[in-house]
């Protein structure tokens, strides 16, 4: 039984295992069926191939023949084309040798008369030597006559060149002297569009049509008027400013010390007075190129060298700002050379041959200047920066040297300190600030009370200024005012100290002294300012007169009494706590 059950287990797995081969072949004769069925679809394909290659092939044959007729047509045509070309070039090389066989025939005239002429000139070389060197000795007698008398005429035009050129350094001079040894320009800077959108955008200055050298500021129903060398409005170019100022730089080149500084309070636009941006600049790349202008003109009986130094007064500290490392400490010191000048030891100096130098000095200094963000300007200038122009020239004709200097100074801004907002290291600024401006106020004091003693030394600001602020050299300040109503006191208070400055008289000068019809204030006394011998010509040509206002034309006030607007001397102020903010 056991047997059995074995027995019929194997039969069960040989029945399951002769299913699966049953199904397998199956499956083989399934797929033999679909392979017989392809292969006689691939012998029906192979048969429509066999005759669509046949037909091919015929039509190749066709047009092979075709190709091949005409080949030949197009060869035939070709010869036949080349073979009347052939007889044409024929005919014209016929018609070239007939026409060159007859030229031939009338050059031979011609040929001969050149073989007279080249005989001719072939003796006449022959016979040159003996008339060339009498020809030179000729020449020679000439030249030698005309050089005597060139001589003794240059040596005339020699001595009327130099009467001319110190004829006009001194007319130069004199030009210069009449209007003011000291000028005072002002400058009113434009409102700015964040400024228009304010509420308070009125302007408080105001403009004479009929003279340029007027400015008024009106205040509470009074109106203060202030008269300078000239007043620049708002819409004033960087060009129009540069053609009031180039007569003094060109006073450089005759050897004169010319200063030109920009004052005001801070925001107020000196900078962009003295440098201006790339697309329009301003003061200090004008002047450097109307100096290379010059040069160029008067070359070759003039030769120049140009040198160039950029210093900072930071915290009444000297920066060298063409340094790598401008925070090294220099010096004013006075010349060995017993010339009297001053000037700064190891200070960079770099010799500028065209207008790219100026370029990447410029690139160079404003890198390293000391600038700040305060309530009055986001980028205000925390220190005085001066561009230093050394103009040394030699005349190889007459042998005379000149050398004049040329400060371009863009002072820091006045500042109060509780509209700035400064604090900390800001503070220390401005109080470094206003002290030298301050320092600038005593020195203008002194030199228009003509004192004995001028206090030059009590800043370096004044101090590096020494020699431009002194003896014949030509000083221009270009105040800078706001029109805002805001900015109403500064504005007065750098019109005053301009007036100041205005009346300074470094030398001898025809200037009459008048009273300035400035309105009082409360808190600002009455400036006595002079007029330039100029101004009194065009005032009286105006028709308006050089004596004292009377107080109804001053808005009610009268003239102070006599010396109420002059500085006295007195004690020196303390000034180690206190920050001067009206110079």
């Amino acid at each position: 039984q056991k047997v059995r059950t074995e027995m019929q287990m194997k039969n069960d797995v040989l029945q399951e295992q002769l299913s699966v081969q049953k199904q397998l072949l199956q499956e083989l004769k399934t797929q033999l069926h679909e392979s017989q069925r392809t292969c006689t679809q691939l012998r029906t394909q192979i048969v429509v191939y066999k005759g669509e290659m046949e037909r091919a092939q015929s039509q190749l044959e066709v047009e092979m023949q075709n190709l091949e007729e005409e080949k030949n047509r197009v060869i035939e045509e070709a010869f036949i084309r080349a073979e009347s070309e052939m007889k044409a070039v024929h005919e014209n090389l016929a018609g070239v040798c007939v026409w060159v066989r007859l030229n031939l025939l009338t050059l031979q005239p011609a040929l001969r008369t050149l073989t007279v002429d080249y005989n001719s000139l072939k003796k006449q070389a022959q016979d040159f030597p003996s008339m060339l060197d009498k020809a030179i000795r000729d020449a020679k007698q000439e030249i030698c006559q005309v050089i005597s008398q060139v001589s003794s005429t240059s040596q005339d035009l020699l001595q009327k060149y130099k009467r001319e050129m110190n004829l006009r350094k001194k007319i130069h001079n004199e030009l210069v002297r009449l209007k003011g040894n000291i000028r005072v320009f002002c400058r009113v800077r434009p409102v700015s569009q964040d400024e228009q959108d304010s509420a308070d955008s009125r302007t408080v200055l105001s403009f004479d049509s009929d003279d340029s050298d007027v400015l008024y500021i009106s205040n509470k129903g009074k109106t203060m008027t202030f008269e300078l060398d000239k007043v620049f409005p708002p819409q004033a170019t960087q060009e129009e400013v540069f053609q009031e100022v180039q007569s003094l730089v060109t006073s450089c080149i005759d050897g004169y010390n010319v200063c030109i500084f920009a004052y005001g309070q801070t925001g107020s636009g000196k900078t962009y007075t003295m440098e201006g941006v790339a697309s329009d600049p301003g003061i200090n790349q004008r002047a450097l190129r109307l100096l290379f202008a010059e040069v160029m003109e008067k070359a070759p009986d003039w030769v120049y060298r140009i040198t160039v130094s950029m210093v900072e007064i930071y915290n009444e500290m000297l920066r060298d700002l063409l340094r790598e490392n401008p925070g090294d400490k220099l010096d004013i010191r006075l010349n060995p050379d017993g010339s009297g000048q001053l000037y700064v030891p190891g200070l960079t100096e770099i010799t500028v041959q065209s207008p790219e130098d100026i370029n990447k000095v410029f690139e160079l200094g404003h890198m390293n200047r000391a600038t700040a963000c305060t309530n009055l300007n986001e980028h205000s200038s925390r220190s005085h920066a001066l561009l230093i122009i050394i103009v040394s020239g030699f005349n190889s004709t007459a042998g005379t040297r000149t050398q004049g200097k040329l400060n371009l100074v863009d002072l820091a801004g006045s500042e109060r300190i509780g509209k700035s907002g400064a604090e900390g290291s800001r503070l220390r600024e401005a109080q470094c600030i206003n002290k030298s401006l301050s320092a600038l106020g005593d020195v203008i004091s002194a030199l228009r009370g003509k004192y004995s003693h001028v206090p030059f030394r009590n800043s370096r600001l004044t101090y590096l200024l020494q020699d431009s602020l002194s003896g014949d050299s030509k000083t221009l300040m270009m105040v800078q005012v706001s029109p805002l109503p805001g900015n109403m006191s500064e504005s007065v208070c750098s019109l005053k100290f301009a007036q100041r400055v205005r009346s300074v008289e470094l030398n001898s000068s025809s200037r009459r002294h008048e009273n300035s019809s400035t309105s009082s204030s409360p808190t600002h006394n009455s400036v006595e300012v002079t007029l330039s011998s100029a101004q009194l010509v065009r005032n009286k040509q105006s028709g308006r007169s050089s004596a004292p206002r009377s107080p109804a034309e001053d808005g009610g006030v009268s003239n102070p009494p006599s010396g109420a607007g002059e500085l006295k001397p007195g004690p020196e102020p303390d000034r180690s706590s206190a920050v001067y903010t009206d110079v």
